[in-house]
């Protein structure tokens, strides 16, 4: 299924990760808010994801100065309170203005465990707060030639020692089953409130990008499962990203493509200049 994205705003997502405590927070929003014009937030919806220290900062100086970013976070717990040491609740999020919460990201499946059911779980919790899931999805590691798994996070070490599981033909299997888990139990009107970020791993931090057609293959499969499951108003609502070493030298190509309706930006996202000059991508 191929879409006119015409209908739907482009959102571009700053996924600050580990980075920027809080003062370089409020350094960055004032910076950015300079460089982006009215015409900018009119045509774009800007989302950023700082660190949790950072949060009550970054949400003050963007009340206080009535500036247009969407403030989200990155993770929550799924429980609203509890015995859970580092851990904290959707709700949490919700007192502070938060609109957005990242779930499922590469790096919490990858490096914390976190599973389909947890990311199901999350954006039961995510909804019921008030806020909306920026759920990932995309294809993970797979065996070494030897036959030995890894969970590492770098895709390619060298020639011939890890394999992806786009390289073993595996992509929509695996992206769709994420898909459906995260979505399970989902009402269609719910389904297109949100938002699905196709992220391939071996694509992250690695300087590597999915061509924009491979991109748009896989996003467009996901708007064609979400039709078939949840209906035509869902599938042309909910709102579909690309991340992976988005950088302002490859986002018109991303975003030229039908299905794809904004990215989410990591390392790229930490500089406000170069973070300006993607969500500008309209005026090149």
């Amino acid at each position: 299924m191929s879409s006119n994205s015409q209908s739907r705003i482009p959102i571009i997502s700053g996924n600050w990760k580990m980075n920027h405590n809080h003062f370089d927070a409020i350094q960055f929003v004032q910076k950015l808010s300079y460089l982006l014009t009215k015409d900018d937030y009119n045509s774009v919806e800007v989302t950023i994801h700082p660190p949790f220290t950072d949060i009550r900062s970054v949400q003050t100086l963007i009340d206080v100065d009535e500036v247009r970013i969407g403030l989200g976070a990155q993770h929550c717990h799924w429980e609203e309170k509890g015995a859970f040491t580092g851990e904290v609740s959707a709700s949490f999020l919700g007192k502070l203005n938060v609109r957005y919460v990242i779930c499922g990201h590469s790096e919490r499946r990858e490096l914390f465990g976190q599973t389909d059911e947890d990311v199901n779980r999350l954006i039961v919790s995510i909804v019921k707060s008030g806020m909306t899931p920026i759920v990932c999805v995309g294809e993970t590691l797979t065996e070494r030639e030897t036959g030995r798994t890894t969970s590492g996070m770098t895709p390619i070490v060298c020639v011939g020692e890890t394999l992806t599981e786009r390289e073993t033909g595996r992509t929509t299997a695996k992206v769709m089953g994420q898909v459906s888990a995260a979505l399970q139990g989902r009402t269609p009107e719910q389904v297109a409130q949100m938002i699905i970020a196709y992220e391939p791993i071996w694509a992250i931090g690695t300087g590597r990008t999915a061509t924009a057609g491979d991109a748009q293959a896989v996003v467009g499969a996901i708007r064609s499962q979400i039709l078939e499951s949840f209906g035509e108003r869902a599938a042309m609502n909910v709102r579909l990203q690309y991340g992976g070493s988005v950088k302002a030298s490859n986002i018109v190509e991303i975003m030229s493509q039908p299905d794809i309706d904004g990215v989410l930006v990591g390392g790229a996202s930490l500089d406000p200049a170069e973070f300006a000059r993607i969500i500008q991508y309209r005026l090149r």
